[in-house]
C-alpha cells in the first residue's frame, strides 16, 4: 500500500515538472529529488517502534509546547500533543549523500587566509566543520561563509551588490550574533545553516530549480535567520512580558525580531547590499525572506510538514516558497544528522543554552510545568 502510494507521489511529481512554468530538471536530479521527498513523508520507517511510555513526560510537555502554536498557554490533552518520532521528519529532507559539482574559488574583495582557503574546500560536503572554519577565520565564519556562497552563485556581480557593503552588513551580522554571547544561537550557528542550505541546494539540484532572486533569497535568509538570537526562547519572552514579545504580539517573537533587525541594518547605505535591486525584486525578495525566516517558528513545525505533504499531492504546481521555507526549516534543525563529533558539539552548547534560560526563569520568578519556561 505505502509503496503505490509513494509511487503515486512520484507520478504527480512529473506531472508538475512538465506542465510548471519552471524548466524542468535533468532525470538524474528529478529521481534524486524524488528519492529524498519519500524518505521525507515515508512515516513508517524503525521511528513508529518508540513508544510515548519510552519518552519521559517532561519531555513530552516540552516537545508540545515547542512544537505547537499554544506554546503552554493552555494544557492540551494527552492525545493531541505530537506524536514523539515526528520530530526528525524536517531534519530528514537534509540527508544527502551524493556531490554533482564543485566550484571553483573567487576571492577578489576579500582577503582568505590560507587555513580559510584550506577549510573551504570542503563547503560542499555534509560533514562540513563550521566550528574550524571559524578558528581558521579568527571567529568571522559567518562573514566567509556569506562571502564564499555569493560568490559562488555569482549574486554579487547578478544583482550588482557593492563589495564594502556586503562585508559591512556580514560584520554587523556578527556583531549582532554576538551580541548575548549565547553557547548556541550564535554567528557559527548562521554559518552552518548558510552552508547546509548551500548543500541542499547543490546535492537536490534544487538550485537549477530556483531562480537567481530565490537563491539569493535563500542564502540571505539562512544567514540572518537568527539575528540578534537573546539565547532564550519565544515561550520565554512571551511568559516573562518581554518588549519584544509586546511588539510582536506573542507570535512568533523572535523570528520576527530577526528579520527587522536585520533588514533595519540596510537602512544604512554603507551596509545596503540590496541597494541595486529593482523594486519589484526588492519586494519579491524581501516577501520570501519574511516568509523563510518566519517558518524557522518551531511552533509551526508540525504544520509545516503537513502543509508540503498536501502540497505535493495536488494539482497545481509546487509552492516554491513553501519548498524554500522548509530547505531553511531543515538546515536550522539538522545538526542531528550531521557526523557525532558535530553533533555532540552542537548538543552540548545548545544544554548549556538551555541551562542559561534556567537561572533566568527563577530571577523572573516564571516557572513552567519543569520549572524552566522552555
Amino acid at each position: 500500500m505505502h509503496g503505490r502510494r509513494k509511487k503515486i507521489l512520484c507520478f504527480e511529481i512529473d506531472c508538475k515538472w512538465s506542465t510548471g512554468k519552471s524548466k524542468s530538471p535533468k532525470p538524474k536530479t528529478r529521481k534524486k529529488v524524488k528519492a529524498d521527498i519519500k524518505r521525507l513523508l515515508d512515516t513508517d520507517d524503525e521511528l513508529s517502534d518508540i513508544q510515548s511510555d519510552s519518552v519521559p513526560s517532561e519531555v513530552r510537555d516540552w516537545l508540545a509546547s515547542t512544537f505547537t502554536r499554544k506554546m503552554g498557554m493552555m494544557k492540551k490533552k494527552s492525545e493531541e500533543k505530537p506524536r514523539f518520532r515526528s520530530i526528525v521528519h524536517a531534519v530528514q529532507a537534509g540527508i544527502f549523500v551524493e556531490r554533482m559539482y564543485r566550484k571553483t574559488y573567487h576571492m577578489v574583495g576579500l582577503a582568505y587566509p590560507e587555513a580559510v582557503i584550506v577549510t573551504l574546500k570542503e563547503v560542499d560536503k555534509w560533514s562540513f566543520d563550521v566550528f574550524a572554519l571559524n578558528e581558521a577565520s579568527g571567529e568571522h565564519s559567518l562573514k566567509f561563509m556569506i562571502y564564499e556562497l555569493f560568490t559562488r552563485y555569482d549574486l554579487i556581480n547578478r544583482f550588482k551588490i557593492p563589495v564594502s557593503c556586503l562585508i559591512a552588513f556580514a560584520e554587523a551580522l556578527e556583531v549582532g550574533y554576538s551580541k548575548y554571547k549565547n553557547p548556541y544561537h550564535n554567528l557559527i550557528h548562521a554559518a552552518d545553516v548558510t552552508q547546509t542550505v548551500h548543500y541542499i541546494m547543490l546535492h537536490t539540484g534544487i538550485m537549477h530549480w530556483l531562480t537567481e532572486l530565490e537563491i539569493l533569497a535563500l542564502v540571505f535568509a539562512a544567514a540572518i535567520h537568527d539575528y540578534e538570537h537573546t539565547g532564550t526562547t519565544n515561550n520565554f519572552h512571551i511568559q516573562t512580558r518581554s518588549d519584544v514579545a509586546i511588539l510582536y504580539n506573542d507570535r512568533s517573537v523572535l523570528e520576527n525580531h530577526h528579520v527587522s533587525a536585520a533588514y533595519r541594518l540596510m537602512q544604512e547605505e554603507e551596509m545596503n547590499v540590496m541597494i541595486n535591486l529593482s523594486k519589484d525584486d526588492w519586494r519579491d525578495l524581501r516577501n520570501l525572506v519574511v516568509e523563510m525566516v518566519l517558518s524557522t517558528d518551531m511552533s509551526g513545525h508540525f504544520q509545516q510538514i503537513k502543509n508540503i505533504r498536501n502540497n505535493l499531492q495536488q494539482p497545481e504546481g509546487i509552492d516554491r516558497a513553501k519548498t524554500m521555507s522548509l530547505i531553511l526549516h531543515a538546515a536550522d534543525i539538522s545538526h542531528p544528522a550531521k557526523c557525532w563529533q558535530l553533533h555532540h558539539r552542537w548538543t552540548m552548547a545548545l544544554m548549556e543554552e538551555f541551562f542559561r534560560q534556567v537561572h533566568l526563569s527563577h530571577s523572573a520568578n516564571v516557572f513552567g510545568n519543569s520549572g524552566c519556561v522552555c
